[in-house]
């Protein structure tokens, strides 16, 4: 019997599901809580993908995938939900992945995001990043975010995404959604038309190429408040990551850029429940004191994680501090806490100096 796209769609979201993988030559596979799981039995056919693309892809999408094997857009599921899809070619074949994208919006609690990050998004200006592999839950802590300002203050939001994710209704703010491909040509476009539309927020998708940092740079710099996100783990390796996008010749004015505007690194983890059942955030959080300021002004980001350590009294943690509490309250397993760890080896010391015992023959190199 042929796969269907609208009861694997339903299977996924039956099952709490993030992800759906349909590949040739291998049944359909869910990602739930955070394991990979078969919907079937029976291996998907290239005539099985080709179908299941052509059923929710758009003429231009499927032009796309012809022309430069691949393409990336939304999708919404009848009125149950919607999906980030990335069609792509494999060995020949066609391949999807489709992301699912919960209609509803978290609070902080909800999300458990610290209290702290509501006075970050409170700053009139500045650039405050929220970074951490994919499908880290980036755009689910962004979406919670915009939705506390719409409730709250009366500002202009411009959001730029590739594809839209979360849809917000005007409430406080006016809120203007823009997506890449669709609405506007790329990023970094977009971020300069959108400093002439009177903005008070501007959401950047993802900061992925020079062009868009830079832009996005400068509009925190011309007084607005901008969020951003990077693939990367941690408030050293974003800031490293962003210095090292430029030119050698041009870092030094970056560094100086980044210590006057970058407000907060947020970079977070999902981790499996003990339970078996969902997911949960660790955050790392940095916030741009006087003291981190300098340090990224005089090229010593290898001691902000220093710097993060003795703030605490300014609301700022480390992820791995984060994953050891969530081991310490029973919530996570301690090898799914060490697999996502920064440092594993230093992860290992930290429980064994609290009388860990688990760990006694775990070493990082097993992860």
């Amino acid at each position: 019997m042929a796969y269907e796209m609208v009861s694997l769609l339903r299977m996924l979201i039956d099952r709490d599901g993030s992800d759906l993988h349909l590949t040739v030559d291998n049944p359909p596979v869910g990602r739930v809580h955070g394991h990979l799981q078969y919907f079937g039995d029976n291996p998907l056919t290239s005539e099985d993908t080709e179908r299941l693309m052509k059923s929710i892809a758009s003429v231009d999408n499927q032009q796309e995938l012809q022309e430069v094997g691949g393409a990336d857009f939304g999708f919404a599921f009848e009125d149950v939900a919607r999906f980030r899809v990335s069609i792509f070619k494999q060995r020949g074949y066609v391949g999807l992945v489709l992301r699912l994208i919960p209609r509803k919006i978290y609070s902080f609690d909800e999300l458990g995001l610290p209290p702290v990050v509501k006075k970050v998004i409170q700053q009139p200006r500045g650039l405050v990043l929220v970074t951490g592999p994919t499908g880290s839950g980036k755009s689910t802590s962004l979406a919670t975010m915009i939705d506390w300002i719409n409730d709250n203050i009366d500002h202009h939001i411009i959001t730029i995404e590739d594809p839209i994710e979360y849809y917000h209704n005007h409430k406080k703010s006016l809120i203007m959604q823009r997506e890449v491909g669709v609405d506007v040509p790329t990023f970094a476009e977009a971020l300069r038309r959108a400093l002439r539309q009177d903005p008070d927020v501007i959401l950047v998708g993802e900061m992925r190429d020079l062009e868009t940092i830079e832009a996005a740079v400068t509009a925190a710099e011309t007084g607005h408040l901008v969020f951003g996100t990077l693939h990367t783990t941690g408030a050293v390796r974003t800031i490293d990551r962003i210095v090292d996008a430029f030119p050698t010749n041009q870092q030094e004015q970056i560094r100086t850029q980044l210590a006057g505007n970058l407000k907060s690194v947020i970079s977070q983890a999902l981790v499996p429940r003990k339970s078996g059942f969902g997911r949960i955030a660790a955050y790392e959080i940095m916030i741009c004191t006087s003291a981190i300021q300098n340090l990224i002004r005089e090229n010593k980001s290898y001691r902000i994680t220093s710097a993060i350590q003795t703030g605490h009294k300014y609301g700022m943690n480390l992820l791995d501090e984060h994953l050891l509490a969530l081991y310490r309250k029973g919530i996570c397993a301690f090898k799914d806490c060490l697999s996502r760890a920064q440092v594993g080896d230093e992860f290992i010391a930290a429980a064994k100096a609290l009388g860990i015992e688990e760990i006694s023959e775990t070493s990082a190199g097993d992860f």
